[in-house]
Parts: structure tokens; C-alpha cells; sequence
């Protein structure tokens, strides 16, 4: 059946909604316990999902490091998908997957007011210290999906399904996603969007591993793959990060080719010159 990505406004019970999913589908669900056990695994300390998990950078300076955290974050959840039945909590799933047709985005909102309420309720605080830790909260989850994926966290084209959970009782919401998930249209295009899965994976791989390796600066440049080929567009520094780059690429398993179009621009050549 189709992934299911959610993405929430602290203090709405979207948390308890996917539970509840998840329980009735037999999906799993990736959220921040599921991310924090597979966390080794993939490279990542306590401390570094803290300082990158569902937050923008704290400058604009070239932090290879954050990058690399961050992307193997984006590659721990692509390749939770890969088996289907799959809900992937927040870490702008519904941006990390676009493209893919047998996903189901769901969104949910609820008045800040009644927002602030329910968190102060849930976790025994006092409601000033509530509200701002939702405000806190959106700006940096809002934020988050700004700076990676250039998209409006609010804009309700980003998403399938959008519930206001002040309006309805979670198990009417529930039985609503149960009965979308299982839309045949979204089961049609799974092959289609199991391939373009693997794409995806193939290239979050090398783009962590070139992140981690520290041999090329890798952000001024991009990565695309198709069926196993890979393409490298934009500008290295110069020849020696190209070939790293190159060679890097080809060690990761699932590559068929490379396809480079990378330039050599020097340019500390021509650093304070006007």
C-alpha cells in the first residue's frame, strides 16, 4: 500500500493519529524513536540529530558536517521506505519523496490557541511556556522545509489530505486516511515509484558519502540519478575534487555510470578582485 507521510503543527494530536494509523494498517512508523534506534547504523549520534533533525541551519556558513548529518537522516527514512507500509512522521517526508505517486501527504492543523492548550494539558506546563515552544516550534519546523526543499510549509497544494483536528474526533480522521490509503489508484503506480525509490536512495547514498568524505566541497554542486546512471552538474574547485567526486561515486553499489558535467572553477584565483 501507499507511504504515508504527515507533516504537523505541534500540540494538533498527530502523534496519536499516526499511532493509531499505523495500528490499524500495520505499518510501521518512523518518528524520532524509530530514527534514534536505526541511528548507529547510519553514522549518527544522539547530539547530531539533535543539532539537525527537523531544523534549518543556525548560519548560512558552509557546515559540510551538519550536511552530511542531515542527508543521513534523508537516507535512513528513504530506505525505511523501501518495503512499503510505511507512515514517515515530519522530517519533510512529503518534500524527501517528491515524485513518488504512491504516497498519500497528509497535514494536520488546529487553532494556535487550542494548540497551546493541548500541549500545556499533555505534558504538565504551564501555558505561557506551551505557547512558546509551539511558536518555537513552527518557526523552526516551517523553517526546516524553507531552506532544504524551497517550498511554504503552509501551502496546502503540498499536501493530499488536510485535517483540522479541532474539527473532527481522531477516529473519524482515522478511518478517513484508512480509506484513502487504500485509493487503487495509489497502489496502480507502485512499480513506477518503487524504481524511482531506488534512484532516490542511490543518490542520497552518494551524496552522504561525499558529504562525510570531506574531499569535495560538495554544495556547490548537484547529483541526479535515473536507472542507476548518475550525473554530477555544477562546479568543483578544481581537478583533484572532480576526480574524487568520480571515484567516490563509483565505489557506491548500484551505480552503472557516471555521467560528468562538472566544471573547474578556481576560485581563489580571482578572490578580491572587482
Amino acid at each position: 500500500m501507499a507511504i504515508i507521510t504527515i507533516s504537523r503543527q505541534m500540540g494538533t494530536g498527530a502523534y496519536l493519529i499516526a499511532k493509531d494509523v499505523a495500528k490499524r494498517l500495520k505499518y510501521g512508523l518512523v518518528d524520532g524513536s524509530r530514527i534514534a534506534e536505526l541511528a548507529a547504523t547510519y553514522g549518527l549520534s544522539e547530539e547530531a540529530i539533535q543539532r539537525v533533525d527537523e531544523k534549518p541551519p543556525v548560519s548560512l556558513d558552509n557546515d559540510q558536517s551538519h550536511a552530511a548529518h542531515l542527508s543521513a537522516i534523508e537516507l535512513l527514512l528513504l530506505e525505511c521506505c523501501r518495503s512499503g507500509n510505511v507512515i514517515i512522521y515530519g522530517r519533510g517526508g512529503q518534500d524527501l519523496l517528491a515524485g513518488m505517486n504512491n504516497m498519500l501527504r497528509l497535514r494536520f492543523v488546529a487553532p494556535f490557541d487550542e494548540r497551546v492548550e493541548n500541549f500545556a494539558e499533555r505534558e504538565w506546563i504551564d501555558p505561557d511556556l506551551a505557547r512558546t515552544l509551539i511558536r518555537k516550534s513552527d518557526q523552526q519546523r516551517g523553517g526546516f522545509i524553507h531552506y532544504y526543499f524551497e517550498r511554504d510549509w503552509h501551502d496546502p497544494l503540498g499536501y493530499d489530505l488536510i485535517f483540522n483536528t479541532s474539527r473532527f474526533s481522531s477516529c473519524s480522521i482515522v478511518d478517513s486516511i484508512v480509506t484513502a490509503v487504500r485509493d487503487p489508484e495509489l497502489s496502480r503506480v507502485e512499480a513506477e515509484s518503487q524504481r524511482l525509490l531506488e534512484d532516490k536512495i542511490l543518490c542520497k547514498r552518494i551524496e552522504t558519502e561525499l558529504l562525510k568524505s570531506g574531499a569535495v566541497e560538495y554544495l556547490h554542486f548537484t547529483t541526479s540519478v535515473e536507472n542507476g546512471v548518475v550525473t554530477f552538474s555544477g562546479h568543483v574547485h578544481n581537478e583533484a575534487e572532480r576526480s574524487a567526486a568520480i571515484a567516490l561515486a563509483k565505489t557506491v553499489y548500484g551505480t552503472v555510470r557516471i555521467i560528468d558535467h562538472l566544471q573547474v572553477v578556481e576560485y581563489r584565483r580571482y578572490r578580491g578582485e572587482r
